[in-house]
């Protein structure tokens, strides 16, 4: 029977679920692949380019068209067996099917485009460094529910792939740790029993944590990490850098391209609880950690007394003076940036430029909203000396991107 066409669709130039042949030439960062029908765009999930597919059109836009894979006609010598059974169900991960350096090799080759399309920057990327660990890595794990039945069967997981709303049960997660996995079940099964009683309007989210104490789940309990020599505390809700095999590598490297130029003095801004300014303190005569969030700054004091490091210190930075109190000659100081995932606001940006500093090294999760700060920071007199992508979450179309940038003043 066929399925009934929504009453939105736009039927050109494909009918609803109308079945075409595409050739993938490429993956969007979004882990989409590309490819053309008759010289018009068309976006498959779960490809790898290069294959040929049988994909089934669901919807039509102006420029370039949605579907869903049917079949893969011809395979790539790329592609793999998933090792989740609901890859491909759960919207967790996009690339469980591709090898892994093809993984790592298409990461680059996106840092790269999306350098040159966002920011105007044509510049080498490094081939991106990939995780020690390619399952298991990750140390805390968010499941959702929605609404929850009276009896407690509601499913908890995550966002079912393609959907806003519909969450998909996901029992165990593979590229969750080993202790995060064998805790779920018991997780799971609190969380029903509770819900069925609580009756909440609107779901929730658990939380699993796998850190010093064992595995977290309260999202104010106080939890310990240790990276390299340095042992951070912080709420086990707040953020913290949940790939900690490849994480003391980030470290390192920022590290290294930080003091690159002879700089003695070492700014870290958008600082945390201070994984930066902590971890790189001993490379620096003093180093100062900059945040908005007071709660943070409290932390990242905490955290300089308990691994005993005294040329730290962290000051709470105000939007309209983020660098005030700073003493440290521009000339001779590196910034390290690491913002959230809209990237750096105009305010930064600009306070920034006026400061100088000979050295950035802008962290980010978000190499599309990076490209657009580093634009702004090459025509404010910078260079770029490297771009170094990590890849701190196999399997996803997450990745973690370092630019290092000279002050040409």
């Amino acid at each position: 029977m066929p399925s009934e066409t929504p009453k939105n669709f736009i039927p050109e130039p494909f009918a609803y679920h109308q079945e075409v042949e595409v050739k993938v030439e490429s993956l969007t960062n979004l882990g989409m692949g590309v490819g053309r029908v008759n010289g018009w765009v068309v976006m498959v999930p779960f490809v790898i380019p290069g294959e040929t597919v049988r994909a089934r059109i669901f919807r039509n836009f102006s420029n370039y068209s949605d579907a869903d894979l049917v079949e893969v006609l011809k395979r790539s010598p790329q592609r793999v067996e998933p090792l989740c059974p609901r890859f491909q169900t759960c919207g967790g991960c996009q690339y469980q099917h591709i090898q892994y350096q093809q993984q790592l090799d298409q990461k680059t080759r996106q840092v790269s485009e999306l350098m040159e399309k966002l920011g105007d920057i044509t510049y080498p990327v490094e081939g991106a460094i990939g995780s020690p660990q390619l399952y298991g890595y990750r140390s805390k794990l968010t499941p959702h529910y929605n609404r929850p039945h009276a009896d407690g069967s509601q499913p908890i997981g995550f966002l079912r792939f393609g959907r806003r709303r519909e969450i998909v049960d996901v029992e165990q997660c593979p590229i969750a740790t080993k202790a995060i996995n064998a805790a779920l079940p018991e997780v799971r099964e609190a969380a029903r029993r509770g819900g069925g009683k609580k009756r909440r309007q609107r779901g929730g989210t658990l939380l699993l944590r796998d850190v010093l104490e064992g595995v977290v789940t309260n999202p104010q309990a106080v939890v310990s990490e240790r990276v390299g020599e340095v042992t951070f505390q912080y709420k086990a809700g707040e953020f913290f850098q949940n790939n900690p095999f490849i994480l003391p590598e980030l470290v390192r490297y920022v590290a290294k391209e930080s003091q690159a130029g002879g700089v003695r003095y070492l700014v870290d801004a958008y600082c945390g609880v201070g994984l930066f300014a902590l971890s790189l303190a001993r490379d620096f005569e003093s180093v100062a950690g900059v945040e908005i969030s007071q709660a943070s700054v409290l932390w990242a004091q905490a955290n300089a007394r308990i691994s005993g490091i005294e040329n730290a210190r962290f000051l709470i930075g105000k939007a309209e003076a983020i660098f005030h109190g700073l003493d440290f000659p521009s000339k001779e100081t590196a910034l390290v940036i690491d913002p959230p995932r809209k990237g750096c606001d105009a305010g930064f940006c600009e306070q920034l430029l006026d400061y100088a500093p000979a050295r950035l090294v802008y962290v980010s999760c978000d190499p599309a909203t990076q490209a657009r700060d580093i634009q702004s920071f090459v025509a404010g007199g910078y260079r770029i000396t490297k771009i170094q992508p990590f890849d701190l979450f196999p399997h996803t179309r997450h990745i973690e991107n370092v630019v290092s940038l000279s002050h040409e003043g």
